[in-house]
């Protein structure tokens, strides 16, 4: 009777021991999942509002070329000479210029 009255305290002496490990499973995950990329889809939406007239970009799509025209949903741009396309705005990834820097 003795022993099953230790271990019932035991177990039951502090709750929050037994949250701690989940906490801190949610924060690292916070901090090295779920924040950067959130980070990362602002700095992308900053970029799309941002295009215009002129400018390189690279699609999902792995297109590349030249804004001529932005709307509020989509571009054209011109993949090659007198060859445009409409694009939605999700569609566009980055700027290319990036990409020649790393080569």
């Amino acid at each position: 009777m003795e022993l099953a009255t230790v271990l019932l305290q035991a177990t039951s002496a502090n709750p929050m021991m037994s949250l701690l490990p989940l906490v801190l499973i949610f924060v690292v995950f916070y901090f090295f999942m779920i924040r950067p990329q959130m980070k990362r889809q602002k700095e992308l939406k900053t970029y799309r509002d941002a295009l215009q007239k002129g400018d390189r970009v690279v699609t999902t799509g792995g297109l590349y070329g030249k804004i001529t025209e932005v709307s509020d949903t989509t571009i054209h741009m011109e993949i090659a000479p007198n060859v445009h396309v409409k694009v939605d705005k999700y569609a566009v990834l980055k700027d290319p210029t990036d990409l020649e820097s790393q080569k």
